[in-house]
């Protein structure tokens, strides 16, 4: 008996130190070349293997007016810093982009909660944010021309419009996802009410939360990039959407390239700063991700 306890003393130690060492290993940061070959390395190469097939493509095309070179494309970026203009293309579209997100977010965040907390609001309303989600951003354009003229005010409203139900509905599907034994545990330790929604619903409907977030910045930038496109006018200032549509007029296919490459820039921009390390929070608070 007493070699059998120490045996099987012996072993749990045996699981205890191994499981101790995983965890160690697990929870333990990744070295810089480690960083650089896993995030940094795998961006340079796509992007070096899209210029190579581009810079082949050119002579095949052999039409500048439909497929410039990556040199073409490079001095509009060179004229467009020299000239001053290249930052203030991005601050125009960029601080719009954030502000109008910053009022979706304002907005969509109790009316998610609402939906989903109260049945008669889910029923009255939820089929209808669905169906605004699904509407292209670009058809809310011209009633808020109509409605609110040429100036920001008709940008903010085509941004929320576009955002604010795929935020609501982002935190919908999270507070779904909470299993009732949370609702019932806070309960019983007294968060209810606006405690519970605070200390309970929100932190366990984070990721369905995040990816609503995410998806609605998606859809803010691409609300804006519609309406400085089709609703341009001198006091609005230039922004990436009035850029393309400049360029577009122009014929302009190295400037049409610069607007383009500009605005995909802001979008992985904002999300590798912002929306990336929020995701990865959440999912590591919750275990999921063991290493940064």
């Amino acid at each position: 008996m007493a070699s059998t306890d120490t045996t099987a003393s012996q072993d749990s130690g045996s699981v205890e130190a191994g499981l101790d060492a995983l965890e160690t290993t697990a929870t333990g940061r990744p070295s810089l070349r480690q960083t650089f070959t896993a995030k940094i390395l795998p961006p340079i190469i796509a992007l070096a293997v899209v210029l190579v097939v581009w810079t082949l493509l050119v002579p095949v095309v052999d039409d500048p007016s439909k497929l410039p070179s990556p040199t073409a494309v490079g001095d509009a970026f060179k004229d467009a810093w020299l000239k001053g203009d290249l930052l203030g293309y991005i601050w125009t579209s960029v601080s719009r982009g954030l502000l109008g997100f910053l009022f979706a977010l304002v907005i969509g965040t109790p009316l998610g909660l609402l939906v989903a907390r109260v049945k008669f609001v889910r029923a009255a309303i939820g089929p209808i944010l669905s169906g605004l989600q699904s509407l292209p951003s670009v058809a809310w354009v011209p009633p808020a021309v109509i409605w609110l003229g040429l100036n920001n005010s008709m940008m903010y409203a085509v941004i929320l419009l576009g955002a604010v139900p795929s935020i609501a509905n982002g935190l919908v599907s999270g507070v779904d996802q909470v299993p009732p034994l949370f609702l019932r545990a806070g309960r019983t330790m007294g968060a209810t009410g606006v405690k519970g929604i605070w200390h309970v619903v929100l932190p366990a409907a984070m990721p369905g939360y995040v990816a609503g977030l995410k998806q609605g910045w998606a859809f803010s930038w691409r609300s804006l990039m519609a309406a400085e496109i089709i609703a341009s006018f001198p006091d609005l200032g230039v922004g990436l959407g009035q850029l393309l549509e400049n360029a577009r007029t122009a014929s302009d296919m190295a400037m049409v390239f610069e607007a383009i490459i500009l605005i995909l820039f802001v979008g992985i921009a904002i999300d590798l700063l912002i929306f990336s390390p929020l995701e990865r929070w959440v999912l590591r608070s919750r275990g999921l991700l063991v290493k940064s």
